[in-house]
Parts: C-alpha cells; sequence; structure tokens
C-alpha cells in the first residue's frame, strides 16, 4: 500500500460529499467496508449506497466484519486499544485476502475507507492507520462535514454565542466531569448513556438530532428538562426499529461569562 485514504463522508447523504472526497473516492483501488454486525447491517447499506451513486465497480470493495471491543472490567483505555489492534490486524488480513482472491493482481497502491463525519473529529481510525507502520506522508486525509455543522443548520441556529467559546465533548465526559466551567454552550457526542438525562441545569436548552442528513433524520429542541424525557422516548423507539443510532446535541445555558470581542 503506497496511499491509504481516510476520506470524511459527513452524516451519510451523499450531497455532502465534497468533490475532493469524490475524487479521492475514484481514485481508490480499493475501499474497505466494514459491517458492525446484524443489527447495524444499515450503517454498511448507507456507505454501500454512497458508492453505488458515485459508480464505484463492486469488485473494488473489500468487505471486512468489525471486530467488537471487549466491555468487561474497568479499564476503559486498555479495552480501546485492544480494539483498534484488532482492527488495524483485520484491515490488513482483508486487504490480503481481497488480492489474493484476485488471480495476477498486485497488491493496491491506493486504499481508501469512509469515515464518518470528519477524520479528525472524535474518530479513531487515524489512531489506527498509526498501528500499520505506515509513513505520516503515506496517510491522507480528506476532511468532511461534521455532525455538529449538519445539526445547528438543521436547527438553524448558530454554533457559538457572540464572542463566546463552545466545547465539544462525550456523554462519558458528561457524565464522569459534569458542565465544565466558563463554557456555555457544549456539543456532546458519542452519548450511549443519555448524558443529557443527568444534566440538571434548569434553564438549560437542548437542540438534538439523530440520523443527521439520512432520509429518517430526527430533531427535538427546547427547554432540557421539558424534552428530555420525549428525547429518551423518540431515541429508544428509533433504535429498536433500526437496530443503531447516531446522534448528537447542542447544549446552551443562559451566559456565565462576559463576552468576548464580537466579530465586525
Amino acid at each position: 500500500m503506497r496511499e491509504l485514504l481516510l476520506i470524511g463522508i459527513g452524516t451519510g447523504n451523499p450531497r455532502h460529499l465534497t468533490q475532493e472526497a469524490i475524487d479521492a473516492i475514484h481514485h481508490a483501488d480499493v475501499v474497505l467496508l466494514p459491517h458492525k454486525g446484524r443489527g447495524k447491517s444499515e450503517l454498511a447499506q448507507v456507505r454501500l449506497g454512497i458508492l453505488q451513486t458515485l459508480g464505484i465497480a463492486p469488485e473494488k470493495l473489500a468487505h471486512f466484519d468489525m471486530p467488537l471491543r471487549r466491555q468487561t472490567g474497568d479499564d476503559y483505555g486498555q479495552q480501546v486499544q485492544e480494539w483498534h489492534a484488532a482492527i488495524a490486524r483485520r484491515w490488513a488480513d482483508t486487504l490480503a485476502a481481497h488480492t489474493a482472491a484476485t488471480p495476477g493482481a498486485a497488491a493496491p497502491h491506493r486504499v481508501a475507507l469512509l469515515v464518518w463525519g470528519d477524520p479528525a473529529l472524535y474518530d479513531s481510525t487515524l489512531r489506527i492507520a498509526a498501528l500499520l507502520g505506515l509513513a505520516p506522508a503515506q496517510v491522507r486525509v480528506v476532511p468532511g462535514i461534521t455532525a455538529m455543522q449538519v445539526l445547528c443548520s438543521a436547527h438553524g441556529i448558530a454554533l457559538n454565542d457572540v464572542g463566546a467559546p463552545f466545547q465539544v465533548t462525550t456523554g462519558r465526559q458528561l457524565v464522569e466531569g459534569g458542565w465544565p466551567a466558563g463554557v456555555d454552550t457544549l456539543i456532546v457526542m458519542l452519548d450511549g448513556q443519555r448524558a443529557y438525562e443527568q444534566v440538571t441545569e434548569p434553564e438549560a436548552d437542548i437542540f438534538w438530532g439523530a440520523y443527521l442528513g439520512m432520509p429518517q433524520q430526527l430533531l427535538m429542541s427546547g427547554p432540557l428538562q421539558a424534552v428530555k424525557p420525549h428525547i429518551s422516548a423518540e431515541r429508544a423507539r428509533a433504535r429498536e426499529q433500526h437496530g443503531w443510532i447516531m446522534d448528537i446535541y447542542l447544549l446552551r445555558r443562559p451566559r456565565t461569562t462576559p463576552p468576548g470581542d464580537a466579530a465586525d
């Protein structure tokens, strides 16, 4: 492999692909296509639909099953390291099998992976790629539209208040550390434990979205304390229906810090 292309595909809407992403996909010799189990087959179908829209030949696709992460014990960091190593091995094994299945075929020069959102934001693909022993120049990142951009656009809101910072965090961090001091706007990702249910800020608002950019997109917003049970009910219903859910939300409380310098 001469080059590994990590291509941000946004939230799964083919219209959100940049021209750079489209060009990179077309230039790839092989596209690795992960499958995350029967309950999440729809996720693979979204990626496959993008590739079919672009006219990518089926023989260029190398399908593989994602290894499961060990979730026993309290050594979360070690669990993630083991999982990343297993994924890297699966990539290498899949490429070897794909090459062997085509008699006389040379090893692919450019290998592509389609990454949800942007490869640089709360995604581990870059860290997994580092385990392959490639030189930095051999790994090319193609940026993608992030879920927080699509969330704010869908709700018609600005990401930040005037001259104020915002923070991107995870549900786990919100539960363990609470609402960070000095920050009034939070974007919360990777929240499988519904951390918003534990937030007690009485005047906070929430702007929630799931399956952003997809036909099944869901949106809900309003005062957090009033809306959160409805979000949890809708979230459970959608997860049961589709077998998976990808959601994100913005929390905003009244300004507790003085405004900074406003843009001209």
